[in-house]
């Protein structure tokens, strides 16, 4: 179970990066559909695909909190470190309500592929 939600984690990562918005949350469905043909059961499909929607939605929120303070601290020096960081902050809590909907979605996803494998 656990690399099945390793996996769907990764291609939502992979989606959401690559197609900002709606990719985040056809990674989630398309991760979960993973986790869930890697954890091989409606149950355990359903619990993957959730973990790896919302690990997603956390490291994505933690990666644009650390990025945008970062690129203001090298282009503006310490204030714009801080006003990078509240951006990312921003962007992070924004990622964070999206994760919800992901881990949703990826459930559903894992339930799907789960069931397809039993």
């Amino acid at each position: 179970m656990w690399l099945g939600a390793f996996v769907g984690f990764l291609v939502t990562l992979v989606l959401a990066f690559f197609f900002p918005g709606i990719g985040h949350l056809l990674g989630g469905f398309v991760g979960g559909l993973i986790a869930g043909l890697i954890a091989r059961g409606a149950g355990r499909g359903l619990l993957a695909g959730f973990l790896a929607g919302i690990f997603g939605g956390i490291i994505i929120a933690v990666l644009a909190i650390i990025g945008l303070a970062l690129l203001g601290g090298v282009t503006t020096g310490i204030a714009g470190a801080l006003f990078g960081g509240l951006a990312g902050l921003a962007i992070g809590v924004v990622a964070i309500l999206l994760a919800i909907f992901t881990g949703i979605v990826a459930a559903i996803g894992g339930l799907i592929g789960g069931a397809i494998t039993r």
